[in-house]
């Protein structure tokens, strides 16, 4: 019976050695396996993303290249119709070109040659050359009469601006004036400027006036 135990005792003392070595080397197989699973895993996403971006770059290229190809034959288009445009033009220019120099040709050939045309032509010049001259003058003496309108209206304004300032020179019954001299038979237009224009009161002046001025001089007149 004490073998028996003994033998029972060993056993049990083996067997949870061996459990313990083997639970030990899973745990270390374990994680060496989980890394490796991880490692595998990692290159196959990579691989699908590259696959799927190598995809992408395809078809983007192509899309490019579709797109490419449209606009150059777009521009070619556009070229070709341009040049077909300016090749017209040209054409119809050059055929401008030859109806004008026939044309011209024909009428120099009739009418610039022929003495009668050319003295009619020179007739109707003529003509119009005195009209125009005539209204040149007409134009030039309108012109002269305004010119003079306004100088004489210039110096009847000034006239009676100096008559407003000489005002005190008016001649009375007492006094007589600087422009009513006795040896004349009539008074002086100033003097009967002087009797037409009312008498204006000399304004206020600032003291800066009245240090450069001495005195006060009316203000510009108001005409009616």
């Amino acid at each position: 019976m004490a073998d028996r135990a003994d033998l029972l005792s060993f056993s049990r003392e083996e067997f949870r050695k061996e459990y313990f070595y083997r639970n030990s080397l899973a745990e270390e197989n374990r994680q060496r396996e989980n890394q490796a699973a991880i490692k595998i895993q990692s290159w196959f996403r990579a691989c699908k993303v590259q696959a799927y971006i190598s995809h992408l770059h395809k078809k983007a290229v192509f899309i490019q290249k579709i797109w490419r190809g449209f606009r150059a034959r777009s521009h070619f288009r556009q070229m070709v119709k341009a040049a077909y445009f300016i090749m017209k033009m040209n054409f119809y220019e050059e055929m401008a070109v030859r109806i004008q120099r026939r044309w011209r040709g024909y009428y120099v050939r009739k009418y610039v040659h022929s003495f009668y045309a050319r003295k009619s032509y020179l007739e109707n010049i003529s003509v119009k050359n005195e009209q125009i001259r005539k209204d040149l003058d007409e134009l030039e003496e309108l012109q002269t009469r305004e010119r003079k309108c306004l100088e004489m209206v210039k110096e009847q304004t000034t006239q009676i601006y100096q008559a407003h300032r000489l005002h005190h020179l008016l001649s009375t019954k007492q006094c007589p004036g600087v422009f009513n001299s006795p040896f004349k038979r009539g008074p002086h237009e100033m003097e009967l400027l002087l009797r037409q224009v009312k008498y204006q009161a000399p304004t206020r002046l600032t003291p800066r006036d009245r240090l450069s001025v001495g005195h006060a001089w009316p203000s510009s007149p108001q005409f009616s």
